[in-house]
């Protein structure tokens, strides 16, 4: 496909640059640029990010607008003044509001293009992801890591913001999903996108974050990968949402990066993502969040809870279930997720969690959502009991798990390496799967009441108030529990808490 130049006179990297330069883009690069310094200083002040801030009235009264938010604010508490900001929200949260409302607002002031929205929720979902992989490598670098992942797309932002008549003929051109994008944008440009993101941060006196970007081409040390990182989520989850294999497949590198285990590296990619809809939803004036795909439905967005094998394993690894003997089974079809109903109890528990309502009603939705809404065949929330010596069954659903209501106790010891004590300790979801079965034997007491076979336990907090932990399993089938599953399980654990602790205060 032969395209001609659209434009004679803006043709090449510094043409581009110098056009570019020419419309208001250069305010908001003065800030930015001062913003990064401050971050990159160990004695910056409360004074002078003030005096950067309040340079424009319009951002200052954005970022007082944001501060007062709920995300920002959860106690409502009135901030009139930069410097009381910093004493509600703090110094390094005042600084990302000012730079993201800064960027947002100088790029999406007219009536933005999709392919400016869509990009720019990439850029800022990207940088949050960034900033927080960041924290586990150098909480100094966080903020040019922020920085760097949100202006790593610079030059294309800056093209389809104050592009003009090439963006609009760019744009059609682009509409044929044929031509090969990289090679159209320099046919007609005269330069890439890449080059003219290099270009500007020059210009604009922001070698260093150039460099990260250029770095993070090659994933060349921490902070490059975690900016590589962050772009490349953001991408695979706007490309095919947060259930594609393209995301499942980051969990390791992420992982790796961090430190942390499998499920606190996913736990932490989806907090990630629904903390950027919240600060989008804060700092644009457009609908910026709308663009960036919700965890909240993620179970139901997810194949394989609808694809979920109906075969049980091989004979030797079906576990043996005292409490239920196989033969008193029923041959009924095997359980399988009610997606509709896990929106449902999903939705409620989210009600719940902000208008108080009574105990069994939270607790009923909690076993819903896990044993029907999921598809778990056996659920428990077994609560601190005896002055917190031990767990006791307060509410169960499932085949088989009635009898814990009145039998079922299991000795509680902090410093235990017993699942359900360890997860509550440490705070975060336990897989007990057959290769941890083998490392970890369980306790009489736990065969002689659960079985032998495979579960997970996720930790119930009130706030800081431990409650207790919720137990499932698929013993009764003998069948694997899905990551999907697993995922729910942390939310529904989540959800539960602050439905609790909202009881708690009345």
């Amino acid at each position: 496909m032969q395209v001609a130049s659209v434009n004679n006179k803006t043709h090449g990297l510094r043409p581009w640059i110098d056009e570019l330069n020419e419309a208001e883009l250069p305010a908001m690069a003065v800030v930015v640029h001062d913003l990064l310094r401050l971050s990159q200083s160990t004695t910056a002040s409360v004074r002078q990010l003030a005096e950067v801030l309040l340079r424009d009235a319009s951002l200052t009264s954005k970022v007082l607008r944001v501060s007062n938010s709920v995300y920002c604010n959860p106690g409502r508490e009135v901030v009139r003044t930069i410097s009381r900001a910093v004493v509600v929200v703090g110094f390094d949260q005042v600084r990302m509001i000012g730079l993201s409302v800064s960027l947002l607002d100088g790029l999406l002031k007219d009536s933005p293009r999709e392919q400016l929205q869509s990009l720019l929720a990439r850029s800022f979902h990207g940088a949050v992801q960034a900033r927080n992989l960041a924290q586990h490598i150098s909480q100094q670098q966080k903020e040019e890591v922020f920085i760097a992942t949100l202006l790593l797309n610079l030059g294309e932002l800056a093209f389809w913001s104050h592009g003009g008549k090439p963006a609009d003929e760019l744009a059609g051109a682009l509409v044929d999903a044929q031509v090969d994008r990289e090679k159209l944008v320099k046919r007609m440009l005269g330069t890439g996108f890449d080059q003219l993101t290099l270009g500007l941060l020059k210009s604009w006196n922001m070698g260093e974050i150039g460099q990260l970007v250029q770095a993070s081409q090659i994933a060349r040390g921490p902070a490059a990968m975690a900016v590589a990182l962050g772009a490349e989520l953001a991408d695979a989850v706007a490309a095919d949402g947060w259930a594609s294999p393209a995301v499942q497949a980051l969990i390791e590198p992420v992982g790796s990066l961090t430190g942390l285990p499998p499920e606190e590296a996913w736990r932490q990619m989806l907090s990630s993502g629904e903390e950027a809809v919240r600060i989008a939803g804060t700092c644009a004036n457009s609908d910026l969040k709308a663009w960036i795909p919700r965890t909240d439905d993620l179970p139901l967005d997810l194949s394989d809870l609808l694809q979920m094998e109906h075969a049980a394993p091989a004979a030797a690894t079906v576990p043996v279930v005292p409490v239920v003997p196989v033969e008193q089974i029923d041959h009924a079809p095997l359980l399988q997720p009610d997606l509709e109903l896990l929106k449902l109890s999903l939705q409620n528990l989210r009600l719940m969690a902000r208008t108080p309502v009574d105990v069994d009603s939270a607790l009923s939705s909690v076993m819903q959502a896990l044993h029907r809404g999921a598809g778990f065949e056996r659920v428990m929330l077994a609560v601190l009991a005896d002055r917190q010596s031990c767990f006791k069954a307060r509410k169960v659903a499932g085949k088989g798990s009635q009898g814990w209501l009145e039998g079922f106790s299991l000795p509680h010891d902090p410093a235990s390496m017993a699942a359900f004590s360890r997860a509550l300790k440490q705070r975060r979801m336990r897989y007990i799967g057959p290769a941890e079965l083998a490392e970890e034997p369980l306790s009489e007491a736990h065969r002689a009441q659960l079985g032998e076979g495979a579960f997970a336990v996720a930790p119930v907090l009130a706030g800081e108030h431990p409650v207790g932990v919720l137990y499932v399993d698929m013993q009764l089938s003998g069948r694997q529990a899905s990551d999907t599953q697993l995922s729910v399980l942390g939310k529904v654990a989540e959800l539960a808490g602050l439905a609790l602790r909202r009881l708690s205060q009345g």
